[in-house]
């Protein structure tokens, strides 16, 4: 698949995004990048784990290196021992990466170059970023993991099943069940009755919860865990 043309756009809460005008598709939710983040991934993933001194993560999808970002603040801010793992078959270039503006939406434009970093990082290797956080990222593509039994929290954070819905399918939902801890979630912005039908053949116990501005509902999938 050849990579569609990018371009930058300002979300509605103040921070970027990119918007892939053949697909009509955006990297984050228009009403507000930030805001989506925190909502589906850390108030509605890694919260969960807050009584946790350390747990392992996977995130579907690097994208920007906006979710992994807010996580590394997360993990300095809350002393939690963070391991986290990313993978993406088609990383952003630097035109891009540098000119989002997250450090300064979040009030720490003293850390932008701990968020180029995660950028430069060397790909399919261990970095110790601080004293709490761990990354590897992964030039993989979805249908590619193969993961048993190694997290405990799955963001993930695909383009959605409009433009690409074979990254949303039973296989796909069967790989993430394996890659979970027992008692782990997944957690996403979608909530198409499709997805949560392939989430729960796969083996999950699926819940609807209320989504970030601008969506009424979002999902969160658990493994041998009830609500």
């Amino acid at each position: 698949m050849s990579e569609p043309e990018k371009k930058l756009f300002q979300t509605g809460d103040g921070s970027f995004t990119i918007h892939l005008p053949g697909w009509n598709e955006s990297y984050h939710s228009k009403h507000g990048a930030i805001q989506e983040a925190y909502h589906v991934f850390i108030k509605n993933g890694l919260d969960f784990f807050s009584d946790k001194e350390s747990i392992s993560i996977l995130e579907i999808g690097f994208g920007t290196g906006l979710n992994t970002f807010i996580t590394l603040l997360e993990s300095d801010s809350r002393v939690q021992n963070i391991d986290y793992t990313t993978i993406e078959a088609f990383p952003i270039s630097e035109d891009f990466y540098t000119q989002l503006n997250y450090p300064e939406q979040l009030n720490v434009a003293d850390r932008k170059n701990d968020f180029l970093n995660l950028h430069l990082l060397e790909w399919e290797k261990k970095h110790q970023i601080s004293d709490t956080f761990f990354l590897q990222k992964k030039r993989l593509k979805f249908e590619e993991i193969n993961f048993k039994n190694c997290f405990d929290l799955i963001y993930f954070d695909a383009f959605g099943y409009r433009v690409q819905p074979e990254l949303w399918s039973l296989d796909i939902f069967k790989k993430m069940y394996k890659a979970l801890k027992e008692q782990g979630i997944l957690t996403t912005y979608a909530c198409r009755s499709l997805i949560t039908k392939n989430l729960t053949q796969s083996g999950f116990l699926v819940r609807k919860t209320s989504g970030p501005i601008g969506k009424r509902e979002m999902t969160i999938a658990l493994k041998n865990l009830h609500f």
